[in-house]
């Protein structure tokens, strides 16, 4: 189980938990038992994040049980390879099932017998009509009409149902239906499927069956079989709720659970449908389902979040009972909370402007003291080498510099984090005017903190990386796939592609970094010191670094209101 984060250990309750304690002190349970239900036909995603750690979470808080249970009925879309991620996932996400890991297909047998029962007790039948013919005879929103196969007799259904068990029928020529109400408001109530004929090779139970429940006769019969107490649900689940209790009372089940709906997470400039994703794969937007840009689990690893910020961004948004859209600041400041605590500083320039110090001894190089988190005192300090060429970043020099820019500018100083103040004194350009170099003193008297002889008030600071001890790197700068807040709200006439955000990525091929970097391992989290979060990115195989999450830029926020 994931270790307790200081945010999940607040003391207010959600109505879940309420319902929960109210379930314990009325002994309708004695133990509490989720599940989390995934379908094995895709990548988990962030959304899936939050029910994880509502199931998972809630079971260990009341001391109980959370099954893993994949809901592997349509073997036409799933694959063992998406069973492994899944697990992976969750476990990377701080949650661990045990020993309660199920399938639906492991019940297959059971939720078969089910059906059978069903059909002997007159609640089900096998009728005849197509996909389509069911959808026009359920005439929503005016009452349906009975299909003509719903009077057949129970021995009838029951020979059917043998018979289509036993392949007899081609796929998609009968199925079994439950006899409820064709003129129920709720449509999920009007004689719903509960089996459909389809031959497909599973991938556990290869060809056995050419038969398969549909989700919602799996669903609450599964939770049964298992001894869930709570199947907590996201809200698109309500208008099931009466299929699941009805199902549940009209079969030989004594302990029946319970389903409780929760409002499933949207995030701002964040698209989780898979249909639309897959497109953007095929068409190469991304690269694929683990893209940094992409909402998926394992995009998510490989841009650098953390499974704490994602728990303690879950936990701080808590569990409501209605849909409302979170800000992604409010995830990434989850983030930058977590990865400021942990993520070890070090010095790189993204784009690299030359600065040549005039009156630096020829060939002399220092190891300056920097910290490695002042977060963290245990972390200690590394040596970082000082010499007279180094690289500062681009936007750190500006020629005409605004008002309050306080970094370098020609004839001013700054201090270089770690080392000296320099002055500015010439600026040398390239033949079509472009700045390449510049030429600066350094002040020997102003290391460790110390004013320049010459007097005036330093207040700008600027990263650097030594010229001659610098590595080499891509890095990569990942923003908002879309950069619309809603990405499914579009104009009269347009398309969701329209809201994507044409500088969701910039490569930097040559960034220069402190050689510290260069030991740095797959997958390792930092800080590049005024610049923002970055990882070493996991499937490259060169160094590379994609940045998870910028820093808080207060000077970007004053230049972008002067503009």
């Amino acid at each position: 189980m994931a270790k307790s984060d200081s945010s999940e250990t607040s003391e207010r309750q959600n109505f879940i938990e309420r319902e929960i304690e109210c379930d314990l002190a009325e002994g309708r349970v004695t133990r509490v038992h989720t599940r989390f239900p995934p379908e094995p036909n895709g990548y988990l995603h962030i959304g899936h994040a939050k029910a994880i750690c509502v199931d998972f979470g809630l079971a260990r808080k009341f001391g109980g049980v959370c099954n893993l249970r994949f809901d592997d009925t349509n073997p036409t879309k799933e694959d063992v390879e998406y069973v492994e991620a899944i697990q992976e996932d969750i476990r990377w996400l701080g949650f661990d099932w045990q020993d309660n890991l199920y399938f639906a297909s492991g019940w297959f047998e059971d939720l078969y017998r089910f059906a059978e029962h069903l059909v002997r007790e007159g609640n089900a039948y096998v009728c005849d009509l197509s996909a389509d013919q069911i959808r026009e005879y359920r005439g929503f929103p005016e009452p349906g009409r009975n299909s003509p196969y719903r009077d057949r007799s129970p021995e009838e259904n029951l020979d059917l149902l043998r018979r289509m068990r036993a392949g007899e029928f081609p796929d998609g020529s009968r199925t079994l239906r439950a006899k409820i109400d064709m003129a129920s408001p709720n449509i999920n109530l009007r004689d719903p499927v509960l089996y459909r004929i389809l031959r497909a090779h599973h991938h556990r139970t290869g060809d056995e069956w050419c038969i398969y429940p549909m989700y919602d006769f799996a669903h609450g019969q599964c939770d049964a079989l298992e001894g869930i107490t709570h199947s907590l649900c996201t809200l698109e689940f309500e208008n099931h709720r009466p299929l699941y209790d009805w199902l549940l009372e009209h079969l030989p089940i004594e302990k029946r659970p319970r389903q409780i709906e929760f409002a499933r997470l949207k995030l701002t400039y964040t698209m989780v449908s898979k249909r639309k994703l897959l497109q953007l794969i095929e068409e190469q937007v991304v690269e694929g389902w683990s893209d940094p840009r992409m909402p998926t689990l394992r995009a998510m690893r490989r841009r650098g979040y953390t499974p704490a910020a994602i728990r303690n961004f879950c936990a701080g948004i808590g569990v409501a009972k209605f849909n409302s859209t979170v800000d992604l600041v409010v995830l990434e400041n989850a983030l930058r909370e977590d990865l400021n605590r942990i993520a070890l500083r070090r010095m790189a320039v993204q784009r690299p402007l030359r600065v040549t110090l005039t009156n630096w001894p020829q060939g002399r190089v220092e190891e300056l003291e920097a910290v490695n988190n002042p977060e963290d005192e245990s972390a200690g300090s590394r040596k970082v080498p000082f010499s007279g060429t180094l690289y500062i970043e681009e936007d750190d020099f500006r020629e005409e510099p605004p008002p309050k820019f306080f970094r370098l500018k020609p004839g001013g100083r700054v201090r270089l984090r770690y080392a000296y103040v320099i002055t500015c004194d010439e600026v040398v350009k390239d033949t079509e005017g472009r700045v390449v170099e510049l030429r600066c003193r350094y002040h020997p008297e102003t290391l460790g903190g110390g004013k320049p002889a010459e007097g005036g008030k330093v207040k700008g600071i600027v990263h650097w990386v030594s010229a001659a001890h610098a590595v080499e790197a891509e890095i990569r700068l990942y923003d908002n796939l879309f950069a619309k807040p809603d990405p499914e709200e579009v104009a009269e006439g347009g398309h969701w592609r329209d809201n994507l955000n044409p500088k969701s990525l910039e490569v930097l091929p040559s960034a220069k970094l402190e050689p510290s970097l260069a030991e740095a391992k797959k997958g390792e989290r930092f800080q590049f010191e005024r610049l923002g979060y970055y990882c070493r990115d996991t499937e490259s195989p060169g160094l590379v670094f994609n940045r998870t999450v910028t820093l808080r830029d207060t000077w970007a926020k004053i230049e972008k209101r002067g503009s």
